[in-house]
């Protein structure tokens, strides 16, 4: 089954809903609105936190953490730490967020509403390897169960459930495996549980198998402490969605249950998909169900305003409105004076990082930190690239004397490539690279001299296949193309991301500052081919395609 990334005529949603990397999803409830929670890692600031309708269109509320804690280490990028799977729930007048830092344990912050303001964070169990929380509010009692990394920890493929007091901030009780996946025929990566109760069962929702290549398991028991039997609900069937993998189970307004999941893309990240969900013998049933089999995952559903449904795309289904682009704003004219949500630092910022004045124009002083290996900056401001074909641009001014002082745009995973500027030679100068290299990036844009103080375009254009390429003109000429494409490869359990950044070699001191203009990201369009400069023949052997394979599972 061919999945659109978009909302295609006739129905009123396609998957996935999110198509860009939003990691690690849960969603509840509050009122007539829905609110969705993913993983941030070291991105900051962390912890994104989406409102919506419909289940279908999504915007950014708020970020529930404005730093990565601990503040002081999480000021360099530490890619793969920080802020992993969380669930959020709303008890008590409060939206409830708990979340895990492998290195540190489980914590929670709170908040009234999606916007905020929300809590410092308080740590409800410390301890290596606690990952993948998730609370059970249950009448006079409060429940907790999560996962372990075996990388931290030792362990793994287990689920461990334990009684917290009735603030939900502490623990009163007992840690208790309560599944053991060794015990499952089959289960290897127990993870990402989600509890719940329905009726007299317990439930516990967990994928297994790796986030490429799982299903959704569910648990249930008359206990929340088990015995618990188990039962695979969603595999990826006769469909192309790989490994349908974690996430949460909502009612809607309309009393009909739907589970948000991702599904694990590579350079794209882990997109967001939305399945109908029934029950059957007090068994969830989710995606399109099939006699004898476990559901797979629907491409969509239809929509009409005649009668109600909760049938696949093949079918009609009542609840949507019509299909329009639900995705959160990318787009940014500079127009304000703070950074709009859609944007993150690969490291906790420092005071100063980043001036808008809301002239139209993003400046970046230049920080002496550059040791010729973009990963390594924090002041690099990013967000997702889309898993849609893309077309990004920019403008960029290089205000420096600074010798090797540079800015630009860039993908960023553990690869990277970008274009910009660069002082060489005491001059400012279009250039580019691929990286990490050994001794720095290597050349892939050949060098020109640009008129000095004048804005130069940048481009990039991202296809399907996660190939990227890039060029630059100046004023209305024409765009002049990267000697070769790039392709895009994920970074440390997210995907591939779009980045403005800038600075100088050690010791340079902070001089200089790079202006962009405003970031324009939008759905790829033909457009002309870029004139290509004549060196590309020389250089295509050393600078090949860059692969992408799947990394392994986090724990």
């Amino acid at each position: 089954m061919s999945l659109t990334p978009r909302p295609a005529d006739g129905l009123g949603y396609a998957n996935p809903i999110l198509d860009a990397d939003w990691p690690d999803p849960d969603v509840t409830r509050v009122g007539e609105r829905y609110v969705l929670v993913a993983s941030s890692f070291n991105r900051s600031p962390g912890l994104p936190v989406l409102v919506s309708d419909d289940l279908v269109h999504w915007s950014i509320a708020s970020h529930a953490l404005d730093r990565i804690h601990p503040v002081e280490h999480f000021e360099l990028p530490r890619h793969g730490q920080g802020v992993w799977a969380p669930a959020i729930r709303f008890h008590d007048g409060l939206l409830r967020i708990y979340y895990p830092d492998p290195d540190r344990g489980i914590f929670v912050v709170t908040a009234p509403a999606p916007e905020g303001p929300w809590s410092e964070p308080v740590a409800v169990l410390e301890g290596l390897g606690l990952i993948d929380p998730c609370p059970l509010f249950d009448g006079e009692h409060v429940y907790l169960v999560h996962g372990w990394a075996a990388s931290r920890s030792g362990r793994s493929n287990e689920l461990t459930v334990i009684e917290l007091d009735a603030s939900g901030m502490r623990a009163v009780g007992i840690p208790r495996t309560v599944i053991d996946g060794d015990r499952v025929p089959g289960c290897t990566t127990l993870e990402g549980p989600k509890f719940y109760r329905r009726g007299e069962h317990y439930y516990v929702f967990a994928p297994a198998g790796g986030v490429a290549t799982g299903w959704q398991l569910a648990f249930r028991s008359t206990s929340p402490w088990g015995p618990y039997e188990s039962r695979i609900v969603l595999e990826q069937g006769e469909t192309g969605v790989n490994g349908p993998h974690q996430g949460g189970w909502v009612t809607a307004n309309d009393g009909s249950d739907w589970f948000v999941h991702f599904q694990d893309t590579g350079a794209f990240g882990r997109v967001v998909h939305l399945q109908p969900m029934t029950w059957h013998d007090d068994w969830p049933v989710m995606g399109e169900p099939r006699e004898g089999l476990p559901g797979q995952p629907v491409a969509g559903m239809r929509w009409s305003s005649s009668r109600a449904t909760t049938q696949p795309a093949h079918r009609d289904h009542h609840r949507f409105a019509s299909p329009a682009a639900g995705v959160p704003a990318r787009s940014d004219d500079f127009t304000g004076t703070s950074l709009s949500p859609q944007w993150h630092w690969q490291a906790n910022p420092r005071p100063g990082q980043v001036t808008l004045q809301g002239d139209g124009t993003l400046v970046l002083p230049l920080r002496s930190n550059d040791s010729g290996n973009i990963r390594t900056l924090p002041q690099v401001l990013s967000q997702q690239l889309p898993q849609s074909p893309t077309t990004v641009t920019t403008s960029l001014r290089l205000d420096s004397r600074v010798e090797g002082a540079r800015a630009g745009l860039t993908v960023l995973g553990s690869e990277y490539a970008w274009i910009g500027l660069a002082v060489i030679g005491g001059r400012v100068q279009v250039t580019g690279g691929v990286g990490p290299g050994h001794r720095g990036d290597r050349a892939f844009v050949e060098s020109a001299p640009v008129a000095s103080g004048a804005p130069v375009d940048l481009r990039l254009r991202s296809r399907s296949d996660a190939r990227v390429d890039f060029a630059w003109r100046e004023g209305d000429g024409e765009w002049t193309g990267a000697l070769l494409p790039f392709r895009a490869k994920q970074g440390t359990w997210i995907g591939a991301e779009i980045g403005l950044f800038s600075a100088a070699p050690y010791g340079s001191g902070d001089t200089g500052e790079a202006v962009f203009g405003p970031v324009e990201v939008a759905p790829a369009a033909t457009q002309e081919e870029p004139h290509r400069r004549g060196r590309e023949a020389a250089v295509s052997s050393k600078l090949p395609y860059l692969e992408q394979p799947h990394e392994g599972n986090r724990a």
